[in-house]
């Protein structure tokens, strides 16, 4: 595509307004209903079955694995499939399935018939929706823009998935406290709503691929061609390792239990502390995008992100010891609570500008044919890093407890980049997100 391609506001475009909608709902849906499983599988554990803290957080760890493990084996077909098949089709019918699991959880939970079993079940379905609605929608977005609007388009579409991530947990959370049940009847409401407005959108059809071309090779090429560009492999991995160590948020229902002390609501606050800074900075990068030494700048985000992820692990004993017993101002709330929500917004505000630079070069530096099987292993990364990460973490609080499994996870956070930026210097040196892969011109 030539440099002449005009960079036009991606909200002029009704196609990519409709996709901006449903990402939203879809997104305000599943952060709602998220965290109320995480404290539902961490309350059911401490109450129900007599478990203590560290054996409680474990549970939140392997409902991490239970959920990664569909996406470890289903992300090649999932990129194939955005690659075969028109990619609306795709990512319907995946969130047609995560509204069939909020149905069932909030049924379930009607009835007060939730058991941990059920809750792994959940949450395993849910994974394989989600393996299939990311690279379809990925992919979506680089075919409704022009070219030279794609890294604004990528920061909208990050100001929908953040703003979702903002409203949604506390949502659910307060939700949560009036009735278990309703975030999951709202969380199916807005997966609905989500389809029909995908639906509006002009029919996505991927390149044609080649019929003589087994499926199994086709998935194949699409690992392959990840593995052998360097400059998509460090983008991608660098993510993969530093979140995956860096997983405070599988500690939130812990610390809103039994470290802050602030219950449900206070969860709700937790979780949507990290959406509010990424909010803050996506709506930045959607009215002045970045444009130079953009990975410099990715690199020196993930270390902020291990820097906001040690003073989170450490708010309680930080607030204790700087403010004691006092209580912050008109926000009338304990200083380590106070301390733990300024270091998340923090965590999440450097997460967006990381993610919005290798979001936008991993985007731009993979040719259409292959943008389904790319972001798919983009996405197997990402949910690696979220879901494995709380596995990691989940098992590092049952060794080192909560607090020492966070501190750990920002420490190596911040190592990890320091040596992806000596292994994959192209990060590093990349100036622009001018195209720089081998391959033919997207």
């Amino acid at each position: 595509m030539s440099d002449t391609t005009p960079n036009i506001h991606p909200l002029s475009i009704a196609d990519f307004r409709y996709y901006w909608l449903a990402r939203f709902m879809a997104v305000l849906a599943t952060m709602g209903m998220v965290v109320v499983i995480g404290y539902q599988a961490y309350d059911i554990a401490r109450s129900d079955y007599g478990m203590s803290i560290r054996e409680a957080s474990l549970q939140l760890g392997l409902l991490g694995l239970v959920q990664f493990v569909p996406l470890a084996l289903l992300t090649p077909v999932a990129g194939w499939a955005a690659d075969r098949w028109e990619r609306r089709t795709v990512a319907r019918l995946a969130n047609s399935i995560d509204m069939m699991v909020a149905l069932a959880l909030g049924w379930f939970t009607y009835i007060d018939g939730l058991t941990l079993p059920l809750l792994f079940l959940f949450a395993a379905l849910h994974g394989v929706a989600r393996v299939f609605v990311g690279p379809s929608m990925s992919a979506i977005a680089p075919n409704i823009v022009p070219p030279a609007s794609l890294p604004r388009a990528i920061a909208l579409s990050s100001i929908a998935w953040q703003v979702g991530s903002v409203f949604g947990p506390a949502a659910g959370g307060l939700m949560f406290a009036e009735s278990a049940s309703l975030p999951y009847w709202a969380s199916a409401g807005l997966m609905l709503a989500a389809t029909i407005s995908l639906s509006c959108v002009k029919p996505v059809h991927p390149p044609r691929m080649e019929r003589k071309t087994h499926p199994i090779r086709q998935m194949i090429d699409g690992l392959r061609y990840t593995w052998s560009e360097r400059f998509l492999l460090g983008a991608i991995t660098l993510d993969l390792f530093a979140i995956l160590l860096a997983g405070a948020t599988a500690m939130l229902p812990v610390y809103a239990r039994d470290i802050l002390m602030v219950g449900p609501d206070g969860l709700g606050q937790l979780r949507a502390a990290p959406a509010v800074g990424a909010s803050v900075v996506a709506l930045m990068l959607a009215i002045r995008p970045l444009r130079h030494n953009v990975g410099a700048k990715m690199l020196w985000a993930v270390v902020v992100f291990g820097v906001a992820t040690i003073g989170f692990g450490l708010s309680h004993e930080i607030g204790s010891r700087v403010f004691g017993d006092a209580r912050i101002g008109f926000l009338n709330m304990g200083a380590g609570m106070a301390v733990a929500l300024i270091s998340l917004i923090i965590l999440g505000a450097s997460d967006m500008l990381s993610v919005y630079v290798r979001s936008s070069l991993v985007q731009l530096n993979t040719p259409d044919e292959m943008r389904g099987r790319v972001s798919s292993v983009s996405g197997l990364a990402i949910s690696a890093s979220n879901e494995l990460g709380e596995l990691q973490s989940g098992v590092a609080a049952a060794a080192l407890g909560p607090v020492g499994a966070v501190v750990f996870g920002g420490v190596g956070a911040i190592l990890i980049t320091g040596m992806w930026a000596r292994l994959f210097p192209e990060l590093k040196n990349a100036r622009t997100f001018e195209p720089q892969y081998r391959g033919s011109n997207p």
